[in-house]
């Protein structure tokens, strides 16, 4: 579980790893009910979430569900580096406000904002430009699918390098997800011919790169905010969409009312807002909770490639989509012999939770 952003498909991820890392630092040690993964108090048993953090999670969900059907209506009048260039540079300006103006935020020193900085390289400008591309080439509806599948790809990378245990659960996981994609990509090389293929291939292309980011950023012990990463990775992610999109200068043309607008709303709503929505509503929710309302990503993301984007969904589409969301939940489920859990608790989330695509991080992301 974007905009993962970078946005929103790694929100989690750097609330898990960075408030550690922020204990480490200072020397403090979690608390009894402190939040098991962000180091910050956490509903207890029983108590129900509050409404309004329900509903951030929510509008969250939805705004980052609509990314890729309005990336493939902008595609019409922008070519995709363009896109990223003018989305990002927009959001690096409006998260250098935010952060610029908060008391008392803790700043990346010089060398952490460079190693934040090359993280933001691959998480925002590589991942983001093959996701581009891939959604000109292939279909908004198939884009929503298949980035769906980017925890499985997470995992299949971290099972290689030994980062996590084996296990016949997870392998199930990722046979079933797999199934889901190969549904997907068939029907549209079947209805779409070889171009949407070709698009298909370079949105699971993207999800290796996104997997890369994600152990990547899982490095960063600067200890600073959530926010404030997000707004080095975006920076330094917008710099480099700058220098690639003029090699699209001769396609530039005079925009329209329309696309500004929408890549405004990329730029504004999809980046920013969703980000600072979602993580107001982990303050109040436990992961599960927050994963739980993120299924409605690639659901919602379907009705929008339909409403936004003029596109026509099978039946085969439809199932193979929700193959893969069951085939993800499966994979990331944990066990309670998973090493560093102590909390049967906490052994029922899933693992990573908010890999559910960058889309859901970073921005996302």
């Amino acid at each position: 579980m974007k905009d993962r952003s970078i946005h929103g498909e790694a929100a989690y991820s750097r609330w898990r790893y960075r408030s550690v890392a922020g204990m480490r630092a200072t020397g403090r040690s979690a608390q009894p009910h402190d939040h098991p993964r962000r180091g910050r108090p956490a509903p207890r048993d029983g108590q129900s979430p509050h409404w309004t953090a329900v509903a951030a999670v929510l509008l969250a969900a939805l705004i980052w569900s609509t990314s890729f059907a309005v990336t493939k209506v902008t595609l019409r009048a922008l070519p995709p580096l363009t896109i990223g260039a003018l989305r990002f540079a927009l959001a690096a300006i409006v998260l250098g406000v935010i952060v610029h103006a908060r008391r008392g935020a803790v700043l990346p020193t010089v060398r952490q904002r460079v190693r934040i900085g090359l993280a933001g390289l691959l998480g925002i400008t590589a991942y983001f430009a093959l996701e581009n591309f891939g959604v000109d080439f292939a279909s908004a509806s198939d884009a929503t699918l298949i980035v769906a599948s980017y925890p499985i790809i997470t995992l299949i990378a971290e099972l290689a390098l030994g980062r996590v245990r084996f296990s016949a659960i997870r392998l199930l996981g990722m046979v079933v997800a797999a199934a889901g994609v190969w549904l997907v990509i068939s029907h549209g090389r079947a209805s779409y011919g070889r171009h949407h293929l070709l698009g298909d291939l370079i949105l699971l292309a993207a999800g290796i790169v996104w997997a890369a980011y994600s152990m990547v950023a899982q490095q960063d012990s600067s200890g600073a905010s959530p926010i404030v990463v997000t707004y080095y990775q975006t920076l330094a992610g917008a710099l480099g969409f700058v220098v690639l999109s003029l090699s699209e200068a001769s396609r530039w043309s005079a925009a329209s009312p329309g696309m500004i607008a929408r890549v405004v709303f990329l730029a504004l709503f999809c980046s920013v807002a969703a980000f600072l929505s979602y993580n107001y509503g982990l303050k109040s929710l436990v992961p599960s909770v927050a994963v739980n309302l993120l299924n409605i990503v690639p659901v919602a993301g379907l009705l929008w490639a339909i409403v936004l984007a003029g596109e026509v969904l099978s039946p085969l589409q439809v199932l193979g989509g929700g193959i893969v969301i069951v085939g993800v939940s499966i994979g990331l489920f944990r066990s309670t012999r998973e090493p560093g859990l102590t909390d049967p608790k906490e052994a029922r989330e899933p693992a990573d939770a908010i890999q559910l695509g960058p889309e859901v991080r970073n921005s996302d992301f």
